[in-house]
């Protein structure tokens, strides 16, 4: 028995390197997940948004969906257009997003500070001019806001989708909103909805700002060709057609995009589910989970001297 395990785990861990190095890079920095003791960083294991962020598929589907959303901001996309190497180097905006969830999320609570001013001060040098040359800011508080909203509600619509008898009640759903208001708010973000209701009523009053641009097609087109070889490239055009499945009606025909209802729930979602799974099982053994799990559990060190 022992001898034909060992064949399984081999595939697991490959598959897990393979996860982590076309998400993460080839760095983990496990030093921001394992250490001090006792830590609980930002939330706590305890969390709800632990819980949600620790699902990769509901994470990596909810991301490709916010992706897309968040493209239908004129003046964010135009920020992303101007300031931003996703065109030159996708694969490093990749890393860097998913490393500043990650850490903010699941790092020690030094870390994750540290990842949100690093955040903040780049966001302090990116400024230019709108489509109607109206100045712009990266740190302005309602940008702020439509790019965390948008972000977290694609990632809770992704786990409500894809984490099955884990799914959330509406109380955890509204409890998720307000724990991880609290990252949008250290990036200084203003009126970040903490819970369903309020979600509601930001994304109906915000609705007439959005529209489609060639900035957002161009980096659609970018984002559902992503992949450096012809597996990382059909795993992606799965997730993300699962992502737009996520998406309103109104983004949907925004982006032009055109999936039935038929394919998006009877095709789309099941290939997503499918591939998510293995993910799931794969990520059982992620490095970084078992670091920040050891650390919040572990005694705190009392500081002397």
């Amino acid at each position: 028995m022992a001898g034909g395990w060992r064949p399984v785990q081999a595939l697991r861990r490959r598959l897990l390197r393979e996860i982590n190095s076309t998400v993460h890079g080839a760095e983990l920095h496990l030093e921001r997940y394992d250490r001090p003791p006792g830590d609980p960083g930002l939330f706590g294991a305890s969390s709800v948004v632990w819980r949600v962020h620790e699902h990769p598929a509901g994470m990596l589907v909810g991301g490709f969906a916010a992706l897309m959303l968040q493209s239908l901001h004129p003046v964010a996309m135009r920020a992303v257009a101007e300031h931003s190497d996703y065109r030159t180097d996708p694969t490093g905006r990749l890393h860097r997003t998913a490393r500043f969830v990650s850490t903010t999320t699941l790092g020690s609570s030094a870390a994750a500070e540290a990842a949100i001013e690093g955040v903040r001060r780049i966001h302090r040098h990116v400024r230019g001019f709108d489509a109607a040359g109206r100045p712009y800011r990266a740190d302005e508080p309602e940008l702020l806001c439509w790019v965390h909203t948008a972000e977290v509600s694609c990632f809770l619509m992704g786990h409500q989708v894809f984490a099955g008898s884990g799914r959330l009640s509406e109380a955890e759903c509204d409890a998720y909103l307000s724990e991880v208001a609290l990252i949008g708010e250290l990036l200084g973000a203003d009126g970040v909805p903490g819970s369903r209701a309020a979600l509601a009523g930001y994304l109906a009053r915000v609705r007439r700002e959005l529209r489609v641009t060639p900035e957002a097609l161009e980096a659609v087109a970018l984002l559902r060709g992503f992949g450096r070889t012809g597996r990382e490239r059909l795993a992606v055009r799965v997730l993300t057609n699962a992502a737009v499945g996520l998406l309103p009606g109104w983004a949907r025909r925004e982006l032009g995009i055109s999936r039935p209802w038929a394919v998006r729930r009877l095709w789309d979602r099941p290939l997503a589910r499918a591939l998510g799974a293995v993910m799931v099982w794969a990520c059982g053994l992620s490095p970084i989970r078992e670091a920040a799990h050891a650390r919040a559990a572990a005694p705190r060190i009392p500081v002397t001297g």
